[in-house]
């Protein structure tokens, strides 16, 4: 199991929005990926609740695949690279892992 684990902090403002109108955008979005996308078998958006994150996090991307090739199908669909042009316009700061367990 491949697990992808990925933190924003987004922009005060960007794309005519506020901080928290693109914190909502782009939860949405993200929830809405699984669907689309073949090969996610776990996805969960936080938000709310991200206790003494060091540095602090706007927002928590988790998912699982079960395979290195499934991320990277994941990471090249074309319904994820609309997701990840948002948030290439939103984010200030982004920080990512991949493990295997």
């Amino acid at each position: 199991m491949i697990k992808h684990i990925v933190m924003w902090n987004l922009k005060e403002e960007a794309e005519g929005k506020t901080k928290a109108e693109n914190l909502a955008a782009m939860k949405a979005m993200l929830e809405a990926l699984p669907a689309k996308v073949p090969g996610c078998v776990e996805l969960e958006v936080a938000t709310d609740g991200l206790f003494e994150s060091v540095p602090p996090t706007d927002i928590a991307l988790y998912t699982a695949f079960k395979t290195k090739e499934d991320l990277k199908a994941y990471a090249i669909h074309p319904e994820h690279q609309k997701v990840v042009a948002f948030i290439k316009a939103v984010a200030s700061e982004r920080r990512v892992i991949d493990y295997e367990v």
